[in-house]
């Protein structure tokens, strides 16, 4: 494949590279934000040979590659005119060297967070139990659960290699290898015997447990991203498939074991002494700062930076002072400034938004209250502030300890149970108090939350309805036999089992994308809500046949229009589910999309609401 050439008669056809305002890829498609969308050729680009097709989806023109698009990429990249410094990887805008760190360590970490907040709750459950006397450390049941809880925690360099491969966009079930030989119970076994090192080639390797560490594995999966494009540049087509991994791992395994995780291993070490050298000499420190200025480092995703840290401490000392201690004290205040702001307003809306987002703030989200209420009055941001810090001041002097990871507040109160868990208590008591009272003190500018209140009713608070395109049985969309459907990956909506052939617009709007085969067709409705409706579970594969379209793309639509015709049993026969989502896929850019609890559904009717 001539990379080269495609690559230059993709730029021809996407309106020059004075049009690219930005370009990315991900494993299959070239993804391209236009400047001016209309100036794209599509039916040349899909003439191009090595092109498998185009759609437009989500504000971006994405060009189908397949498995050679990392090089297609390269290849633009090299021949087009683009300024490299003001994109990373993501194709983001320019960012400083420490942007881009923080920013991977919130990609690779943000993922994981369910499983380990999960583990943690556990682990916090089990301290209530005990504590109460309900289960005891002896038994069965605590061993079990005990178990259930430190998984996810020994095994997090295989959750790590997962997401650092996405990031660092390289094979990711490679990564889990990596992950899986740094902890076989091989390299486990030689350690309890009290072997330090292992020989390979007369190569020492320095022996350590991987359990539970964090730096090593995403050293390894770094290095592995540029070790896997020189195996896919240097392995024959014809033999690729198996000599491209064995290069890949022949290479990686051996250099991390012998040198990058080793490297990360003494970081990790070195982390841990810094916690201990903070927690001796300075405890009142970090929390503090912790404390105060938590609610900035949440809203620019630099608290993410931080969770190396906190998992090193879990690793190495079992719980952890520095990161959860001082967002205990933060989440608490700005619960605290809401609930004083409901109190304290006079305009209703706001009174019942600040109970709300308060009382979901002292659980230990806060972002509703931040942004929803604090934020926008500005002062009980400063006393959230003020009495964050002074509690998490408090909460360093005494050293208060969490035995667990979840988002801390009043719900996780459990993973503070220990011996420092009564001045956790008090860190609560101090960080409420005094914010609530600051607020109440400082008083609250009515005029901001009237002002707020016109802009919103300027842009208009009403539901927006969306329709049945089709006829049939509802199907709620995690039953959806195919996961990136169901995980929703590409956004909220529900399905339909279709009892009739025929697909209509569910909303005024215009036809942003129609695969070429007709199974999908993307609609943008005039209140910007992008509709995806996917005839069938893996239907592209028909290549067009038993589909009939009526439209094209950049055609306007109203509600009820015939969009295209399939032949459902043909389909059927040719042993295809029909279930047909109905996502919408720019569902981040609402406040909800709600799927409307119907069993059944016809043209017109209502399915889903968004707010």
């Amino acid at each position: 494949m001539d990379y080269q050439k495609i690559s230059q008669d993709i730029l021809e056809h996407v309106g020059g590279e004075e049009n690219i305002e930005l370009v990315d890829y991900c494993a299959t498609r070239l993804r391209f934000r236009l400047r001016n969308v209309k100036k794209a050729d599509r039916d040349s680009l899909e003439k191009i040979k090595g092109v498998m097709g185009t759609t437009y989806s989500g504000g971006q023109l994405q060009v189908i590659i397949g498995s050679d698009v990392a090089n297609v990429y390269r290849a633009l990249m090299d021949i087009a005119d683009i300024d490299k410094s003001e994109r990373d990887s993501d194709g983001e805008t320019e960012k400083s060297k420490l942007s881009i760190v923080l920013d991977t360590i919130a990609g690779v970490f943000t993922p994981i967070l369910p499983a380990i907040t999960g583990a943690g709750m556990i682990k916090a459950l089990l301290a209530l139990f005990t504590a109460f006397n309900w289960i005891s450390p002896e038994s069965q049941t605590y061993y079990v659960l005990d178990t259930i809880a430190d998984g996810a925690f020994y095994f997090i360099p295989v959750l790590l290699a997962y997401t650092s491969a996405i990031r660092f966009k390289t094979n990711p079930y490679l990564a889990v290898a990596l992950a899986g030989i740094l902890l076989h119970p091989n390299f486990a076994a030689l350690i309890d015997e009290g072997q330090a090192t292992i020989g390979f080639l007369g190569i020492p390797i320095r022996l350590a447990s991987y359990g539970s560490s964090v730096i090593p594995i995403i050293l390894g999966v770094w290095f592995m991203s540029y070790i896997e494009r020189f195996a896919d540049k240097v392995s024959p087509n014809v033999v690729k498939f198996f000599l491209k991994p064995l290069i890949t791992l022949l290479i990686v395994a051996p250099v991390t074991l012998i040198i990058l995780g080793p490297i990360g291993t003494i970081i990790g070490d070195y982390v841990a002494q810094g916690i201990v050298f903070l927690n001796d000499h300075v405890s009142f420190l970090i929390p503090t700062l912790m404390g105060a200025f938590s609610p900035l480092l949440v809203m620019f995703g630099m608290h993410y930076s931080l969770f190396p840290v906190a998992l090193s401490a879990f690793a190495t000392l079992g719980y952890e002072v520095i990161l959860l201690p001082g967002m205990l004290a933060a989440n608490i205040a700005q619960g605290a400034a809401a609930l004083a702001v409901s109190m304290k307003v006079k305009d209703q809306d706001v009174k019942s938004l600040g109970r709300s987002a308060g009382l979901t703030a002292l659980m230990g989200i806060t972002e509703p209250a931040m942004y929803g209420i604090n934020l926008r009055y500005k002062r009980p941001f400063l006393a959230v502030m003020i009495g964050g810090g002074v509690a998490g001041l408090f909460a360093g002097i005494t050293k208060v300890k969490a035995y667990g990871f979840a988002s801390p507040g009043l719900a996780s109160l459990p993973i503070f149970i220990g011996d420092t868990f009564v001045y956790s208590l008090i860190t609560i008591a101090i960080s409420f108090v005094l914010t609530f009272a600051l607020t109440w003190s400082f008083g609250i500018d009515e005029s901001i939350g009237e002002e707020t209140k016109k802009k919103k009713k300027q842009v208009s608070s009403k539901a927006i309805d969306i329709k049945s395109p089709l006829n049939g049985e509802v199907v709620p969309l995690e039953k959806v036999k195919d996961d990136t459907f169901a995980s929703k990956v590409l956004g909220s909506g529900i399905a339909i089992l279709p009892t009739e052939n025929k697909i209509y617009a569910p909303a005024d709007g215009i036809i942003t994308s129609f695969h070429k085969s007709k199974h999908a067709i993307g609609i943008t409705t005039f209140d910007n809500v992008e509709i995806l409706i996917h005839v069938g579970i893996d239907t592209v594969k028909l290549g067009g046949q038993y589909f009939t379209g009526y439209v094209e793309v950049g055609d306007k639509v109203k509600m009820g229009d015939l969009l295209l015709e399939f032949d459902g049993e043909n389909i059927k026969a040719e042993g295809y589910d029909i279930t047909t989502p109905i996502v919408i896929t720019n569902t981040s850019s609402f406040l909800d999309v709600i799927p409307l609890q119907v069993t059944t559904a016809r043209k017109g009717d209502s399915i889903i609401k968004i707010l």
